[in-house]
């Protein structure tokens, strides 16, 4: 069972058939929807503001969701997948969206519904992420529109395999 840490009277809440793995750590003021899986050596640290986290949504290996101190939460929708040592700060994803590996979103940016971060890619303090686009670089920007075909193949088959996948270490 992961290590689930109550924080100055913040206990972490999961909703309905959430998966959690070993070496997944959840501290203080968060709170997940249903159908949630957070994989191993993820991080969720709700200590200095709240974590908002939707329905099936994935955090994988390694990521770290944390937010700043009385000013900016986090906030995560529906269908999102967190990609391996992804860092998510201080700011709103939602639904539909994917945040590839080792990519980093800073403080008060809005990454819009139907969208995708490249892997690797640095989203600036305040930047939002247009709906139905990816971005990338360092710092990120509009790389192009995205089709139906990536909607469909990436984002949402994605945030579907995960849930997939926690069902197999659920049965071990």
């Amino acid at each position: 069972m992961a290590l689930i840490k109550t924080l100055l009277g913040k206990t972490p809440e999961f909703g309905e058939n959430c998966f959690l793995a070993e070496t997944a750590v959840i501290i203080g003021d968060v709170v997940t929807g249903s159908d949630c899986s957070i994989w191993y050596g993820a991080v969720l640290r709700g200590d200095v503001h709240y974590i908002r986290i939707g329905n099936n949504t994935n955090i994988q290996d390694n990521a770290v969701v944390h937010a700043t101190y009385q000013k900016s939460p986090t906030n995560i929708g529906n269908n999102v997948t967190i990609a391996h040592g992804a860092i998510v700060h201080g700011c709103t994803i939602q639904d539909n969206v994917m945040i590839g590996m080792n990519a980093v979103v800073l403080d008060d940016a809005v990454i819009e519904s139907n969208s995708i971060v490249a892997a690797g890619s640095v989203v600036s303090k305040g930047t939002v992420v247009e709906s139905g686009t990816v971005y990338g670089g360092i710092p990120a920007k509009k790389i192009k529109d995205i089709s139906p075909e990536l909607l469909e193949g990436q984002i949402k088959r994605i945030a579907k395999a995960y849930g997939t996948y926690s069902g197999w270490y659920k049965e071990v």
